[in-house]
Parts: structure tokens; C-alpha cells; sequence
């Protein structure tokens, strides 16, 4: 597996990206809609193939399916960097890898995008959140659209009070050299280098 992107969650999507883009100093582009969780995002694209979605819960609209992803039904406070995305080139064949027995497949789509997913059935990923979700795209990426952006992931470190379990949990499915996991309070943070400098984002 390997990375795909990052997501910032928000109580409203504007919240979200607007933690973003004071981040990162620069503008994300536009996003749609996820019917099947009643969701909307917007995206930014990276180097290296990868991207940033800034995600929150779509007003007024009624999920087909619930818990929803990512755990936004219980999402409170600012805006933050809460989840990560691998992918998969044989999700089916590799969800055995996954820590979490009670993670199911989920097929979804948006717009000319397909892919599946995996959501655990009560909504919340692994390791408190920080243990990331895992797709498979079919067909078209979102980063085949991207313009240039200017900005790289540099690094993520993922916290949690369990590191040696979290990090044994990431190296059965996972060899990157940018990401690392530490000892503390559960959180994320990213550091990108962008061009205005190196900036943060948590």
C-alpha cells in the first residue's frame, strides 16, 4: 500500500478549509459531493501524486448510510488534521493486513470517480483514528486533474499512547519513509514544503 492523502475535518466545510489554506497559504480548488454519507469536500492537490481534502458533514442532506465515514458524526471542535488514506491496488485480497476485523468495503463514487473504501462498521478507524482508512481506486484519480500547486508533504507524525502497537499495526501494510509514529496524545501533524516556506498543519 501507499499513501494517497490527507484529510482536515471541520464542523462546517468552510471551517475546514479555511484551516487549510491559513496552513499552507495556499487556495484549495473545488471538490462534490458524497451522497452515500451525506459529505462534500474540496481538494488540493500535492507532489508526488498525493492530495489534501478538507471534508465535512453537508448540511441539510441525509446520509444513505450511517455511521458515516471517518468518523464525522461525532466530530466536535476547530478544524483539524484528523485522517489519512492509503491505497490499495487489491483491497479485497489485502483487508486481512487491517487491524480492525469490523472494517467492511464500502463501494462509493462521485462525479466520473469509482473507488472502494474501507469503513469500519461503527465509524471509528482503528488506534482512535489514527490508523488510516484504505482504498482502491478504479479508473480515474482525482490527482490526474490537479494543477501545480507548489506544495509537498514533507512529513506526518501520527501520536497515540499505543505507538509500539500502532507503529507494528502501519509496518504490515506500509514502508514510507516520511511518516512516523511517536508516544502521547492522540493527533496528527504534517509539515509541507510549500512556496512560501516549510508550514504546518495539524
Amino acid at each position: 500500500m501507499r499513501l494517497d492523502h490527507l484529510a482536515v475535518v471541520g464542523t462546517t466545510l468552510e471551517e475546514a478549509v479555511e484551516h487549510v489554506e491559513a496552513a499552507l497559504g495556499v487556495p484549495l480548488g473545488p471538490g462534490g459531493q458524497h451522497a452515500k454519507y451525506g459529505s462534500h469536500n474540496r481538494l488540493l492537490g500535492l507532489a508526488d501524486g498525493l492530495y489534501l481534502e478538507a471534508i465535512a458533514i453537508e448540511p441539510g442532506v441525509t446520509p444513505q448510510e450511517r455511521p458515516r465515514w471517518m468518523d464525522l458524526d461525532r466530530f466536535t471542535g476547530p478544524a483539524r488534521l484528523a485522517n489519512w488514506i492509503l491505497r490499495s491496488q487489491d483491497l479485497a485480497g489485502e483487508l486481512a493486513l487491517l487491524p480492525a476485523p469490523s472494517q467492511r468495503i464500502v463501494a462509493l463514487e462521485r462525479d466520473e470517480l469509482r473507488w472502494q473504501m474501507t469503513v469500519p462498521v461503527d465509524g471509528i478507524l482503528p488506534f482512535d483514528g489514527m490508523f488510516p482508512s484504505v482504498l482502491q481506486w478504479f479508473g480515474r484519480v482525482p490527482s490526474d486533474s490537479f494543477a501545480p500547486t507548489g506544495c509537498a508533504l514533507l512529513h506526518l507524525t501520527l501520536r497515540h499512547p499505543q505507538a509500539e502497537d500502532l507503529r507494528a499495526a502501519l509496518g504490515r501494510v506500509l514502508s514510507d519513509q516520511r511518516i512516523s509514529v511517536e508516544a502521547g496524545a492522540i493527533g496528527m501533524c504534517a509539515e509541507f514544503d510549500t512556496r512560501s516556506g516549510r508550514r504546518v498543519l495539524e
